[in-house]
């Protein structure tokens, strides 16, 4: 066997790589033929609802992913992840804005609520932000710049455990009380919302809501088998040690610094990713993602699934978000309850997920 087909090998079994290609195809042949190919009225006919539906959830499992790099396998429990999130998607929120051009209530050529707020030009926050390219670009950098800065100073001071945790939620508390100041100038309380056109095409268009679907399906399978490659290499293998035993890792001759903060940053990047991709197929940002009890509920999708196994957080997340769309609808004022209730089962009953629960009823059946 060649050095490809030896990490294609150790990646996945020949299991693993049939249900990641099931998942595929299902995700790029079946839902685009549902969706653009079977006219409305048929049963097999997926409509616009479920498209958004389905891509919102890889989002957030693309979330989770990252949660699970940095919880699962290198102990750090992070409740701010909700914040790396937000600022991805206000980066590329910003583009769609400047992609509505006149088409908006005002009939200007800035955003409304500007126009509304009497502005006579952008703040400097929005310098370039009408070229992909720079947004594209500050999707990665401010995510990652605030990971990396912050968890610079977190790490060297030896910050960890619940300490950790609660700097992290104090940090996207006051992120998300300044995002609410229109001074700020993203938009208040409001947000982002009302979006056109991306790249100067129609987002509410199904070919590009499908187009948006697949990129966001690609970019959850690239992070999970990229994923997948970091937990198995010498990289990983430390990381884990770190979670297990960082003082004997120290005295191994290895700076837990810096593999944390690598994975820390890496970790913050992802979700801005996501938060990108969120965006233009939901059709609104605005500071309550930047809430804490978000950032909690990503913990809780990794711990459903089951922490430290990649698939698990994306499991967890599909679960959780998908009962949430249903309790939401049907039962709003119960879901919280629900959540509560989801999170202590798992707790007591099933402490390495549904993951887990399913490797536990395979070994049993053997």
């Amino acid at each position: 066997m060649g050095p490809v087909s030896l990490l294609i090998a150790r990646l996945y079994g020949p299991r693993g790589w049939m249900t990641l290609a099931a998942f595929a195809l299902a995700l790029f042949v079946v839902f685009p033929l549902c969706n653009l190919a079977i006219p409305e009225g048929n049963p097999l006919h997926l409509s616009a609802y479920w498209v958004s539906l389905v891509g919102k959830i890889m989002c957030y499992a693309i979330v989770a992913l990252a949660m699970d790099l940095a919880w699962g396998y290198a102990g750090i429990l992070s409740l701010g992840h909700g914040l790396f999130f937000a600022l991805g998607g206000y980066a590329f929120g910003m583009y769609l804005m400047r992609q509505i051009g006149s088409d908006g209530q005002y009939k200007a050529n800035m955003p409304d609520f500007m126009v509304f707020l009497d502005w006579k030009e952008f703040p400097w926050a929005w310098w370039n932000s009408d070229q992909f390219w720079w947004c594209a670009l500050l999707v990665v950098l401010v995510p990652g710049l605030l990971a990396f800065v912050f968890g610079f100073f977190a790490f060297r001071s030896r910050i960890k455990g619940v300490y950790f945790s609660i700097i992290t939620q104090a940090l996207t508390y006051a992120a998300m009380l300044l995002f609410f100041r229109n001074a700020t100038g993203f938009g208040g309380n409001n947000g982002f919302t009302d979006f056109k056109r991306i790249l100067d095409i129609p987002v509410a268009i199904p070919s590009t809501r499908m187009a948006l679907f697949a990129i966001t399906a690609a970019t959850l399978i690239g992070s999970l088998l990229l994923g997948r490659y970091i937990v198995t290499s010498k990289f990983g293998r430390i990381l884990a040690a770190i979670r297990d035993a960082e003082s004997r890792v120290m005295f191994c001759g290895y700076n837990p610094v810096h593999y944390k903060l690598a994975i820390w940053t890496f970790s913050a990047v992802l979700c801005g990713i996501a938060g990108a991709l969120y965006v233009p197929q939901v059709g609104i940002i605005n500071p309550s993602e930047m809430s804490p009890a978000n950032s909690i509920e990503i913990a809780i999708w990794v711990a459903v699934g089951g922490r430290g196994t990649l698939v698990g957080a994306i499991v967890g997340a599909g679960l959780v978000n998908g009962a949430k769309s249903y309790f939401t609808q049907a039962f709003p004022e119960y879901w919280l309850y629900v959540l509560g209730l989801i999170f202590i089962l798992v707790t007591l009953f099933m402490p390495k997920g549904v993951v887990g629960l399913w490797s536990q009823w395979k070994n049993r059946s053997a």
